[in-house]
């Protein structure tokens, strides 16, 4: 066997440990309200950019001012995403400045909105300044614990603090100060739970999405408002590639036609234009991405508004979509090479299929369709151009819906298998395993363009 067929038997042992080492039980409905609460977080611009601002807004509460030096290590996924999505209310891009806006104005009790002080007072200037005294420096790190890492070190007369993020956006795990350790997580607990949970199957999912009293799950409609905010924004400005803004100004013009599938297309792209180029407007998350909870959130709207679904059944809607996006991305993580929208995007398929009257069997179909036809859509940064891949997403979404309601669905082939959690979890692999020599190269051409 030669040494590439090793490394593939060797990932693909790893990949099968992925599948046998998972401990059930089944989960409770309030266990699947905590899911969908821990996924309905507001953020303020791109959530990498947003991590190392908030490790860097940790280090200035500690410190009891704003630092005179910084210095950022990151993973290289939150590098990939950070180089060049805009920040809101600076015109600008980049963690330089996400990570100075979070020493000089960032409040941790903001949580992903640490960035929601940028336009008072003279903050932005503040920290410009500290770009153009070199400041603020930003470095990949070596072998990083996890794909999501941040680390900030700031300095400030003779005081210097230390503070970590792992594995979830706001997840502090450690702050030092002149080297003595003054809060310290245990980080183990993560993997634990990663290892061990309560059941979230399709066919569970289901189930809670027809039983559950909706108004334990009205809170979602806070989502679905957030989001439909930005996508106005994103219609009235020039915001990014203004996919969304051209799109509709063609059916005004009777190039397109005032379908479905464009106000599905033109809602989401509208929202992921506005916040890639910096609007100061939050989005209501999933799974820890801005852009993913566009895609769940909108195109379901949409949906609800076009075929007249009642207030309930919106609701329900959105707890499908949210937890069939947050049941896949547990089997990947939430940064990869995998662009994330391929899963919202299955998501908010699941959901319109439940809106068009879908029966269990043709989600099913659904979410094997989009697996046939997305999975493989890699993810090269945050940036403008990701609002293209929430059209492709949406457009795809809608697609995979209205053949699963005719009855046509894809055979069982590929990484698609008659069972839907082995299919769930071979994109887990794909995403999680299959890709990694694909998410370092792209890191490596995005580190060396002339």
């Amino acid at each position: 066997m030669g040494v590439r067929w090793r490394g593939i038997a060797k990932s693909y042992k790893f990949a099968s440990s992925i599948k046998n080492k998972i401990i059930m039980c089944q989960a409770t409905d309030q266990q699947i309200i905590e899911i969908l609460k821990m996924e309905a977080i507001p953020a303020l611009g791109c959530t990498e950019p947003v991590a190392c601002a908030l490790a860097c807004a940790r280090c200035k509460e500690e410190l009891g001012g704003v630092p005179e030096k910084i210095e950022v290590y990151v993973s290289g996924n939150i590098y990939k995403n950070g180089m060049g999505v805009g920040i809101p209310g600076t015109g600008m891009v980049g963690l330089p400045i996400a990570a100075a806006l979070g020493a000089v104005c960032g409040k941790t009790e903001y949580g992903l909105e640490v960035l929601k002080e940028v336009s008072v007072g003279d903050n932005l200037q503040v920290a410009k300044l500290m770009l153009e005294r070199n400041a603020v420096k930003i470095s990949l790190k070596e072998n990083a614990s996890d794909k999501l890492y941040a680390e900030a070190i700031c300095y400030k007369g003779n005081d210097t603090v230390k503070t970590v993020i792992v594995h979830g956006h706001t997840n502090i795990v450690s702050v030092e100060k002149n080297g003595e350790t003054i809060y310290s997580k245990d980080n183990a607990s993560v993997s634990a739970e990663k290892n061990e949970r309560a059941e979230l199957s399709l066919a569970r999912i289901w189930d809670f999405v027809h039983n559950i009293d909706v108004e334990k799950i009205v809170f979602l409609l806070e989502g679905a408002e957030m989001n439909k905010a930005i996508s106005d924004e994103g219609l009235k400005g020039e915001y990014g590639l203004q996919i969304g803004r051209t799109l509709k100004e063609n059916i005004e013009k009777g190039v397109l036609d005032n379908d479905f599938l464009n106000n599905v297309l033109i809602r989401a792209t509208a929202a992921s234009d506005a916040r890639m180029d910096g609007c100061e407007k939050p989005v209501m998350t999933n799974s820890g991405s801005g852009n993913q909870g566009i895609t769940v959130y909108l195109p379901v709207v949409v949906a609800a508004e076009r075929f007249g679904c009642s207030r309930e059944q919106l609701v329900r809607a959105l707890a499908m979509s949210n937890l069939v996006a947050a049941h896949i991305h547990y089997y990947m993580g939430h940064l990869s090479a995998l662009c994330g929208i391929t899963i919202a995007a299955t998501g908010a398929a699941s959901a319109i299929t439940y809106l068009m009257g879908g029966t269990y069997e043709q989600v099913v179909n659904t979410i094997k369709t989009m697996c046939s036809n997305l999975t493989g859509m890699m993810c090269d940064g945050a940036k403008q151009g990701c609002a293209l891949k929430v059209y492709s997403g949406t457009s795809a979404a809608v697609q995979a819906t209205l053949l699963s309601i005719k009855g046509i669905k894809t055979r069982n082939d590929g990484i698609v298998e008659e069972n839907i959690e082995k299919t769930i979890r071979n994109v887990g692999i794909v995403g999680s395993v299959g890709m990694e020599q694909t998410d370092r190269t792209i890191l490596d051409i995005m580190c060396h363009k002339e």
